[in-house]
């Protein structure tokens, strides 16, 4: 899956990832290969990606968007710490 991570200032991430877990507003989510089409609020908390290595990467968000759709994730932050 490819996913970005982008703020108001700049692009903070893009890449190839396995899988990511995100801060949803009614509670954490995983997205995996093939997940249905979603758009969701995201709440203050640690998004989670695995790599295509099986590598961890961590960004700590302040609230946002994520919208998955065929495999392409697009992580609208307010603000990564």
């Amino acid at each position: 899956m490819k996913i970005e991570i982008i703020t108001p200032d700049k692009k903070i991430f893009e890449g190839e990832i396995k899988s990511v877990r995100v801060p949803g507003t009614k509670g954490s989510f995983q997205v995996l290969k093939d997940h249905a089409p979603i758009i969701s609020t995201l709440e203050n908390g640690l998004v989670r990606m695995v790599d295509q290595e099986n590598k961890e990467i961590s960004y700590e968000i302040s609230g946002g968007l994520i919208e998955v759709k065929a495999n392409k994730i697009i992580l609208l932050a307010d603000s990564v710490k």
